[in-house]
């Protein structure tokens, strides 16, 4: 079985505040993975961890065969252009209209015509279901959900590998969650992604995930299919599930 992520006893420290301590997971090629836990235990910087934004203690974190401890410059480049992030607030540039959000990794780090930039552009409108006539709008004139599906297609411009998605319904009307939970799966399927998801929505956890990763008490508590969730005993799964388990 192939892993595309794996972390190894993490430990996290903040000052006297120790938010990782013997940590382990690991993620499948192909799967969506989902991070859950109480509010200040460490999801959110646990996947700025895997994206080198935040550095680590001790412990491994391998993604895509990098040891993200030891590795050059040239190295951690290549690392981040296979993969794609969706920030919580969408993280679009005010400034520029969906062209030219899209289009800024790509002029950033390939060498790509414009021609053939523009037609990239249009291809990931297509697929997160936005129309080409939106490509003209700018941030402040889009919905909720079109934010998201715009994020979305600038995060997949670079035909990534992996996608993390941080809180991707959070602010969505329930139908617009459902539609992108159904996006999502669309997606991960026709791009053969794998996919990190942080979500506090029950709905879109049931709906998506492959493997849930439970994290309590500085470590991953549960790690396995959330259809078997309800055998695990602990005060926060109890809690969180209530009513579905």
């Amino acid at each position: 079985m192939k892993y595309i992520i794996e972390v190894s006893d993490l430990k996290t420290v903040f000052g006297d505040k120790v938010v990782h301590d013997g940590l382990n997971m690991k993620i499948k090629e192909g799967e969506i993975y989902g991070i859950v836990g109480p509010s200040g235990s460490g999801k959110t910087t646990l996947v700025r961890e895997m994206l080198m934004l935040q550095e680590i203690n001790s412990g491994t974190i391998e993604v895509l065969g990098y040891n993200i401890s030891n590795i050059n410059h040239i190295q951690a480049q290549e690392l981040r252009q296979q993969w794609g992030v969706l920030f919580q607030a969408g993280a679009l540039f005010s400034s520029l209209n969906l062209r030219e959000n899209i289009a800024l990794p790509l002029i950033e780090y390939s060498d790509l015509s414009r021609k053939t930039i523009d037609e990239i552009v249009d291809f990931k409108l297509s697929i997160v279901g936005l129309k080409p006539n939106d490509a003209s709008l700018f941030p402040s004139q889009l919905s909720g959900g079109m934010k998201k599906k715009a994020s979305l297609a600038r995060s997949l411009a670079m035909d990534p590998k992996l996608l993390f998605l941080d809180e991707p319904t959070s602010g969505l009307d329930p139908i617009s969650a459902r539609d992108f939970d159904a996006l999502i799966l669309k997606l991960r399927d026709i791009l053969k992604l794998t996919v990190v998801m942080v979500s506090h929505d029950l709905q879109s956890i049931y709906d998506t995930i492959d493997t849930l990763a439970v994290i309590d008490d500085k470590k991953i508590v549960y790690e396995g299919s959330v259809d078997n969730i309800s055998t695990f005993d602990n005060e926060f799964i109890r809690t969180f599930f209530k009513g579905y388990i």
